[in-house]
């Protein structure tokens, strides 16, 4: 099979579709592999370690899509990019299609066979290939929240752990998923004042043995979480729904009552965002504010740790890749997990949550 890595053309995308090692175990199985040039960059990885794993440096992106037939990417394809995909091409990245209806279509019309990292599943349950992303998001959303939270970056001014004898931050978490539970680490770690709501009570019970002695547990309706806004000094949202648009937990009217300077991170934005203010940032012009309350909203939050990202997807992805390298799309009748990723095929959507977001026609995926 001939593999085609192109540079990553996203506003502040640093990240590479593959590292140079997963690289050299494509071609010791006998692949072809081509990498644009300069691809690595963002991640200290440069064309002569590509080359030296036994890839092909080409000169751009045209290249690498004429030259490969299943092209690594990491971010959705911008719609120049989606212009050089043509029937032949199976793509092979993040999709979150419920919230870009323009890539849809424009996927469609490209008869190329787009497979989603995020909804492929696994026999086991969870999402494999979105889960090292999840956990990165949601550390991160607990690094960001707390710069975010000083007073020069516009934040009530607060050290997310406190001092002796001044109370620490109160957070609040939307959804106790691989996301959110990161992130409770991460806020449990920094000494933070800890609420987590989550819908599922199975997930709240397994949370319990884990973390019940040291922060608030609940179950999450729309007064409850209303209630513990009013007193969060950051609110993380993380809520997934595998495919679909996330859902609006926090109104607009609920920014009333918040504290001038709380900071909501919405990692579900690549989803469409669990915050109705929210709108899709980048890491240049991650923050805005609305009624007083700063928004982060960074549509590609792993890209700002670039190369940690990087090896933690490829880590997740090679396996995937070297089954569509080796077996082609002839697999997936066999692969019922793997064909849940694939979310357009010959000119049509065919992953009914997508379709159902998108208001699109839905056909099941058929080799």
């Amino acid at each position: 099979m001939r593999v085609g890595v192109p540079t990553e053309i996203k506003v502040a995308e640093r990240r590479v579709g593959m590292t140079d090692d997963g690289v050299a175990d494509l071609t010791r199985a006998g692949h072809a592999v081509y990498v644009q040039s300069g691809a690595g960059e963002g991640v200290s990885i440069p064309d002569a370690q590509y080359e030296a794993a036994g890839a092909t440096i080409v000169a751009d992106a045209d290249a690498v899509f004429d030259s490969a037939d299943l092209i690594i990417k990491v971010k959705e394809p911008q719609l120049v990019e989606c212009e050089k995909l043509t029937p032949r091409h199976t793509l092979f990245t993040y999709l979150h299609l419920a919230a870009d209806k323009p890539q849809a279509e424009a996927l469609c019309a490209s008869g190329c066979t787009a497979i989603a990292y995020e909804t492929i599943t696994a026999p086991e349950g969870g999402l494999p290939l979105l889960r090292p992303m999840s956990q990165v998001a949601g550390r991160l959303s607990v690094q960001v929240g707390a710069h975010l939270l000083e007073s020069a970056a516009g934040g009530r001014g607060l050290l997310l752990s406190g001092v002796p004898g001044v109370g620490a931050a109160k957070v609040v978490i939307l959804g106790g998923g691989v996301a959110g539970t990161n992130a409770l680490q991460m806020a449990l770690g920094a000494r933070a004042d800890v609420t987590l709501f989550e819908k599922s009570v199975a997930r709240l019970e397994a949370l319990d043995l884990d973390y019940g002695t040291q922060t608030a547990l609940r179950y999450s309706s729309h007064n409850a979480i209303a209630a513990a806004v009013a007193d969060a000094d950051l609110i993380i949202g993380t809520v997934l729904i595998p495919g679909a648009a996330a859902p609006k937990l926090i109104t607009r009217d609920m920014l009333g009552d918040m504290k001038k300077g709380t900071v909501l991170v919405d990692v579900s934005i690549d989803q469409g965002g669990c915050f109705e203010t929210s709108r899709p940032t980048t890491h240049k012009e991650p923050t805005y504010e609305v009624d007083g309350v700063v928004h982060y909203c960074v549509a590609n939050m792993p890209g700002g740790v670039a190369r940690t990202s990087t090896f933690a997807l490829t880590n997740a992805t090679l396996p995937y890749v070297h089954r569509l390298a080796s077996g082609g799309l002839d697999l997936l009748t066999h692969d019922a997990y793997f064909q849940e990723g694939v979310n357009v095929h010959d000119g049509k959507v065919t992953h009914e949550a997508v379709a159902e977001a998108l208001e699109m026609p839905f056909a099941p995926y058929a080799a």
